[in-house]
């Protein structure tokens, strides 16, 4: 069970001497004379999305540091493991998004180097995230048990074991059975003392994953999941509950590394509604790094693409096996340490098997093109130079054959920034690693509008093709979920394709990809598009694209402009 306040300093048993009438006080003596208390080491990281290579651009540094890689991380977890009173007392867990949205090197390959990479790196249990369901229910629990893919074989021509380390999934169950999809919870014994790991994706996994994804599956609240399973581990007579939960927040721009200031988002009601006896939650999903006390529960995040790891000490009661303490710290997995040996030949072996088509070059750039979003009206909801650029890519691949006249891009499927030069096909494959196929469908300018206006409900920008052109007027009111049309924030008659004014029973052609069009992100509008066409995958579009453009430089982001700018008529 947790104790109130206790994040950074541990707060001795002696310290709470009862003093009630007629209770008895316990003297430093009798408490010294006691059994030791277990020293439990949990290792905890999140959101690694098969970055096996130390990522690059800004994605590659934290605090100021450049950081990450497969080869680091499992140097920097064998020497936290040594500091360990024990180190056969040390836990590795992680909070979800292992896979998924992942560089060449694991994509290729299903994500089977990543899993066979953390497995040797000695992780013991992970929850699952969102992207754990990217390609549907069956072929993560093939990643968990081994096999070969059934469409592509063993790509390596080596036999795919499956993971070494177990997945949590208390709250994605099969809709048919109610049933969990995979172990809702663990149990690990340290020296007599039994600890509980209860793992989960976010609620909302069906709303930013593809409906093929998450098919047959239904998730439930987590807060309510994991008081659930913490009364089922109780009753099993464990008093120290980790949650693993991929689902997080965000702390104020000031706040380093090991802050926690003003943490706010999702899992800040999460954790306050949890039980009191569930002792640490070690979150994920937001790719930030914060270590926060939240309702006495240790809440962490060790930001994303293995750069950190959360080092977490408990001091647990051997007699009752509730915490005493617990303190955590972000450690920075710089690249000055010695790389891992086994984690290197990993690397190489499906490099040699990915061969040249990696490094072939599909394009140059003029500058850096960054994924960032500007900043528009006080909110990061603006255009992002990489994100018009991809719009860009998709209208040229359906304009002719498909008549499409605007192209739309999700923030979510731009995963890194383009660096200066040349562009290899590595390069572009991981800033859109998703294989989603571009539609084009046909939309009334009515649901033009209101498909811009669910961008203020569901708090994503679409990052708009250079056709677009739309004003937004920040006092304008915002929409429901169910009547996003009602919104007033995109100013009526500012909207414009090509130069020519948007009307509301008008028809035009858009571009989206897969995810969109069945109404990934919340924009729900486009699922009543009409007279849809399936076209190529986004990549293969956005391949194209460099090549023909080439040098591409990054657009200017003069797309969606404020009422500020453009000043009523």
């Amino acid at each position: 069970m947790s104790i109130p306040g206790m994040r950074r300093a541990a707060i001795g048993l002696t310290a709470l001497a009862v003093t009630a009438l007629g209770a008895v006080t316990t003297t430093p003596d009798q408490a010294d004379a006691g059994p030791k208390p277990v020293a439990v080491k949990l290792l905890a990281l999140n959101d690694f999305h098969g970055n096996l290579e130390p990522p690059s651009g800004s994605s590659g540094t934290i605090a100021g540091q450049p950081a990450g890689g497969a080869e680091y991380l499992a140097t920097q977890l064998a020497e936290l493991r040594k500091r360990a009173a024990k180190e056969q007392n040390t836990i590795t867990v992680a909070a979800g998004d292992l896979i998924g949205a992942s560089p060449l090197l694991s994509a290729a390959f299903h994500d089977e180097p990543t899993i066979e990479a953390l497995s040797l790196a000695g992780l013991d249990y992970a929850s699952v995230g969102n992207h754990e369901f990217d390609e549907g229910a069956d072929e993560l629990l093939r990643i968990q048990n081994g096999g070969c893919h059934p469409v592509d074989g063993c790509v390596d021509g080596t036999p795919y074991e499956g993971a070494g380390f177990q997945y949590l999934s208390a709250n994605a169950f099969k809709t048919a059975t109610g049933q969990p999809l995979l172990a809702p919870y663990a149990i690990h014994k340290v020296q007599g003392v039994k600890v509980g790991f209860i793992g989960m994706t976010l609620e909302g996994t069906p709303r930013i994953v593809s409906q093929q994804g998450v098919a047959g599956l239904t998730f439930a609240d987590e807060a309510q999941t994991a008081n659930r399973y913490a009364r089922e581990l109780r009753r099993q007579g464990v008093e120290t509950i980790v949650v693993l939960l991929h689902e997080g927040g965000t702390q104020d721009a000031t706040g380093g590394i090991n802050d926690c200031k003003g943490i706010s988002g999702p899992i800040v009601d999460i954790a306050n509604r949890m039980d009191p006896s569930i002792d640490v939650v070690v979150s994920g999903h937001t790719h930030q790094a914060y270590n926060c006390d939240i309702s006495g529960k240790l809440v962490t995040s060790a930001s994303s693409f293995g750069r950190l790891v959360t080092d977490i000490d408990l001091s647990i009661d051997r007699r009752t096996g509730d915490v005493i303490s617990a303190k955590a710290e972000n450690v920075v997995v710089t690249r000055d340490l010695a790389p891992d040996r086994a984690q290197t030949d990993l690397i190489k072996r499906y490099k040699t098997v990915l061969g040249p088509v990696a490094g072939r070059e599909v394009g140059q750039t003029t500058t850096e093109i960054k994924k960032t979003q500007e900043t528009l009206f006080g909110t990061t909801m603006g255009e992002s130079p990489l994100g018009n650029l991809i719009a860009d890519a998709q209208l040229a691949a359906t304009d002719d054959e498909q008549g499409a006249v605007a192209a739309f891009m999700n923030p979510g499927g731009v995963r890194a920034d383009l660096d200066a030069g040349p562009v290899t096909y590595e390069e572009a494959f991981t800033v859109q690693p998703f294989a989603n196929n571009l539609v084009t469908l046909d939309l009334t300018g009515a649901q033009l509008y209101c498909l811009l206006e669910q961008q203020f409900v569901t708090g994503r920008t679409l990052y708009p093709s250079s056709t677009v052109r739309y004003v937004v007027d920040p006092a304008g009111t915002t929409g429901t979920a169910a009547d996003a049309c009602s919104g007033t924030r995109v100013v009526r008659g500012s909207l414009t394709l090509g130069g020519t004014a948007v009307t509301a029973d008008a028809t035009y052609r858009v571009t989206v990809n897969n995810f969109l069009s069945g109404g990934g992100d919340g924009f729900t509008v486009l699922t009543g598009g009409t007279n849809a066409v399936t076209g190529m995958i986004d990549l293969d579009a956005f391949v194209a694209y460099l090549t023909a453009q080439s040098p591409v430089s990054a657009p200017a982001l003069d797309r969606i402009r404020t009422t500020a700018e453009v000043p009523a008529a």
